[in-house]
């Protein structure tokens, strides 16, 4: 009996085959909240079988080649392999990023159709990347077998992110989404990092600022993570440098102090230019101050230039986020 389980995170992945939970683990990290959204022939092809589609467009990229050629499924297609298995597990946890593979993979799942019959979720409220063995053998998430009903449900809030203004995703607020319980969550999360209307900041960059009003602060200080001050779980590690370079590199920055950037590849491969930037000390400059305060606007003086799923950003065309109010502002 050949048992997949499918996750969203390659350490998780790792634990959970080591743990000896299931035949096959695969990971897919593809990220969906940071950058534009592939398009569809790009999302068809990202599940169909392996041909000339560039390294991370394709959803075995993730998992270790080694693991694939020992279980027969390098290259294949999802529907492919689901159809070579016994049963296929979606173990899902609760970040945004995660929430949204799981809309994308149930709404192909079920134009697919075939894949449906076999497909369990199993939600998890924990991390389990770091878990032992012992623990992990142990760990028995409650399945729910989809129906008609959630795959209606994740095909609406699939489409509702891709669309070109985020006014789908907010209506998704007023929306009963017990089904998926962990979506409304997503949803929430997802609006605010949107520009706020007051400051013109998402959250993880105004929680970026709170934690560096103090002065003298390490640039990882500020990143997300476990057991860290910045509890934001929406971005990724590359996707917050991205942000605070965004603060520091602009025509009115908000934030002095970065001595080494940008936050690429080349900057952590050079190790002398990753310990300058490690060793930063970070504080707010006046504007930055005034910013936090709410008493000036970062977009009023600074570009912006960015997709919010499917919706493109700029300052002539920027949707906002009233977080008092829980209310979406048109341009």
């Amino acid at each position: 009996m050949m048992r997949l389980i499918v996750t969203t995170d390659s350490s998780t992945a790792g634990a959970i085959q080591r743990a000896g939970l299931a035949d096959l683990v695969i990971a897919i990290e593809r990220r969906l909240v940071w950058g534009p959204l592939p398009s569809d022939v790009e999302l068809d092809a990202f599940f169909a079988p392996r041909t000339k589609q560039p390294h991370g467009l394709h959803w075995l990229d993730d998992t270790p080649r080694w693991r694939l050629e020992g279980s027969g499924a390098k290259d294949r297609g999802l529907i492919e392999l689901f159809a070579e298995c016994d049963s296929v597990e979606l173990w899902m946890e609760s970040e945004p990023n995660a929430q949204l593979i799981l809309l994308r993979l149930l709404d192909y799942c079920w134009r697919e159709k075939s894949a449906v019959p076999k497909l369990v979720m199993r939600q998890l409220d924990i991390s389990v990347g770091g878990a032992d063995a012992e623990r992990l053998a142990a760990l028995n998430p409650p399945t729910v077998k989809p129906t008609k009903d959630h795959l209606d449900l994740t095909g609406r809030a699939w489409r509702a992110y891709r669309a070109p203004t985020p006014q789908d995703w907010f209506d998704l607020l007023k929306a009963d989404l017990g089904l998926l319980p962990q979506l409304g969550q997503c949803v929430a999360d997802l609006l605010d990092e949107l520009p706020s209307v007051a400051i013109g900041l998402g959250a993880t960059e105004t929680r970026m600022l709170e934690l560096i009003a103090p002065g003298d602060v390490h640039p990882f200080d500020v990143f997300p993570g476990e057991q860290k001050r910045n509890e934001r779980r929406v971005f990724d590690y590359w996707e917050v440098g991205a942000l605070l370079d965004g603060l520091v590199r602009c025509p009115e920055p908000a934030i002095s102090g970065l001595d080494e950037g940008p936050f690429t590849l080349d900057m952590h491969n050079d190790p002398l230019r990753h310990a300058r930037y490690k060793q930063s000390r970070l504080s707010l400059t006046d504007f930055g101050k005034a910013v936090l305060a709410g008493e000036d606007d970062f977009l009023r003086h600074n570009p912006i230039h960015r997709w919010w799923a499917g919706t493109e950003l700029t300052n002539e065309r920027l949707w906002r986020w009233d977080r008092e109010s829980r209310s979406l502002v048109a341009p």
